[in-house]
């Protein structure tokens, strides 16, 4: 029986997300304030104040999601809770790679500057768009998908959970693949609101810029293994974490499989780490026996002093 840390992606963010924290945490503050120097001027006001508008813009929405969860596992940390394995969603893996020991805190704001920076600018090099299909299997969505790509570039992007998969690519394309989906019997499909199309080809401009970043970047070997999005397959090597994250941003997050990684090598308790709960709400639908505990807000943390 083991536990697992897992940090959340793009989408989990909120205004007021990590002010009780930053209020109250001497460490938090320090990660905070560290983002502002490293990761852009207002970050900290978009997190405390919002407009929900300004944080939802991706070069301000990933570092924050980032600072938030680096600053909770080091409370976390600084109370004497480790993991057995680490996993992030998305730009949370970056998050995964400072917990598990290969990264500091300092080199994961810097990357995750470049990686929000870099693809909100592919993402105004060529407009794209995401959405989510519910209640389809892979198979019909990857159907879906063939149909679609006769307009354009459309992908599968995030496995996210059984019943959820989210697709990515070109507007026409993906809205094609939208009512192809839902004539092969999904229950819903939802356009969501984002800057670009992640995770699709249509990222590819961002790869190098990520990639020069991460060679100026020192990669120890990981304390505990990570699961990277890619593979989905626990790892500690740190050449290959390194590498993976240059694929990431064009490769389909493995979620499901990642997790159903974690829970055949023995994972039974996970926290889920930074704001939200959205990875609690896909454990519900990958593995019910893996009890997921939020650590989000002060009130989560004191739970763990008490």
């Amino acid at each position: 029986m083991s536990l697992a840390f897992i940090f959340p992606g793009q989408a989990a963010q909120y205004v007021g997300m990590a002010n009780d924290l930053y209020a109250t945490s001497p460490i938090v503050k320090e990660v905070f304030d560290l983002a502002e120097d490293i990761a852009g001027a207002g970050l900290k006001s978009a997190c405390f104040e919002g407009p929900e508008e300004t944080l939802k813009q991706t070069v301000f929405t990933q570092p924050a999601v980032f600072a938030h969860s680096v600053a909770t596992f080091l409370i976390l940390k600084d109370l004497g809770i480790h993991p057995n394995y680490v996993a992030g969603h998305s730009v949370g893996e970056l998050a995964a790679l400072v917990a598990a020991g290969a990264i500091s805190v300092e080199d994961g704001l810097r990357l995750v500057r470049v990686r929000a920076t870099e693809m909100h600018a592919a993402g105004q090099l060529q407009a794209g768009t995401m959405a989510a299909i519910l209640g389809l299997d892979s198979d019909g969505v990857s159907d879906s998908c063939k149909v679609g790509k006769e307009v354009g570039t459309v992908v599968p992007a995030n496995y996210n959970c059984p019943g959820q998969i989210v697709i990515s690519g070109e507007v026409d394309a993906v809205r094609r693949t939208m009512e192809i989906a839902q004539e092969k019997g999904a229950k819903r499909a939802i356009e969501l609101q984002v800057s670009g199309a992640f995770h699709s080809e249509l990222m590819r401009p961002a790869q190098e810029p990520l990639r020069i970043a991460l060679d100026a970047v020192s990669f120890s070997p990981p304390e505990v293994p990570v699961v990277p999005n890619v593979t989905a397959v626990p790892s500690s090597d740190p050449v290959e974490l390194k590498n993976l994250l240059v694929e990431q941003v064009v490769s389909p997050v493995k979620w499901t499989d990642g997790m159903t990684h974690l829970v055949e090598a023995g994972m039974n308790r996970a926290l889920e780490i930074g704001p939200g709960n959205t990875l609690k709400t896909l454990m519900r639908r990958i593995d019910r026996g893996v009890k997921v505990t939020t650590v989000d807000k002060l009130s989560d943390l004191e739970r763990f002093s008490n």
